[in-house]
């Protein structure tokens, strides 16, 4: 079976970094570049007229900043998946940018190969985080006042089955696939399983899982 042909938009005011990762797009079949931009508002116009399957976003940009065209996207209701790719390690810049609804944040310096894999995880509906980091929203998230376990989230065993399907990185689409069950009806689950654990994104529910259902607690 050919996999579907992935169509990619990399906006990144660095133009050394992003023909490197033109070059490492087209290394791999699946994916085709349709678009590149130097700065957010220029790529955030690009997004509106290609609306790619998957947008490679810097953080840092001189106009207009990475989250500012996350958002964007966001209250344009794309379907789009936005990867966050930046030098920045910061746990306030993480928290942000997942909380803001990024599908992923990757940092630069990771190896090619590490990248190529992680871009093909978010491809297919996976949520991608650089491996160094997920210990800094399990910090960020321990800071808050969240229920310890499942029992005192009260949620039921549809909700739990959800959790852990988000804790495995897959999208609402891929869940309703597992479970057989309407892509609408995944989605009001997920509503009901942030707002018990007190949560704003399911990257953060995914962390949450970690911590305290898979650890046992």
């Amino acid at each position: 079976m050919t996999e579907k042909l992935q169509t990619v938009v990399i906006i990144d005011d660095h133009p050394l970094f992003r023909k490197g990762l033109v070059q490492l797009l087209r290394a791999v079949k699946r994916f085709q570049l349709v678009g590149e931009a130097a700065g957010g508002e220029e790529g955030f116009t690009c997004v509106l007229k290609l609306r790619p399957d998957l947008l490679l976003l810097d953080l840092n940009m001189r106009d207009m900043s990475g989250l500012e065209v996350l958002r964007l996207i966001k209250q344009a209701d794309l379907d789009t998946r936005v990867v966050m790719v930046t030098v920045s390690d910061a746990a306030e810049d993480l928290v942000a940018a997942l909380r803001a609804g990024a599908d992923g944040y990757l940092l630069k310096d990771m190896e090619p190969e590490a990248m190529i894999e992680a871009l093909e995880a978010a491809a297919d509906g996976r949520i991608v985080v650089s491996d160094n980091l997920t210990h800094l929203m399990a910090a960020a998230l321990r800071k808050d006042a969240r229920p310890e376990s499942v029992l005192a989230a009260g949620l039921t065993e549809q909700e739990q089955r959800i959790l852990e399907h988000i804790a495995g990185g897959l999208s609402n689409k891929l869940i309703a696939r597992e479970l057989d069950i309407a892509e609408g009806t995944v989605k009001v689950h997920v509503k009901h399983v942030l707002r018990k654990l007190n949560l704003r994104s399911r990257v953060e529910a995914a962390v949450w899982a970690v911590e305290n259902v898979r650890s046992g607690r």
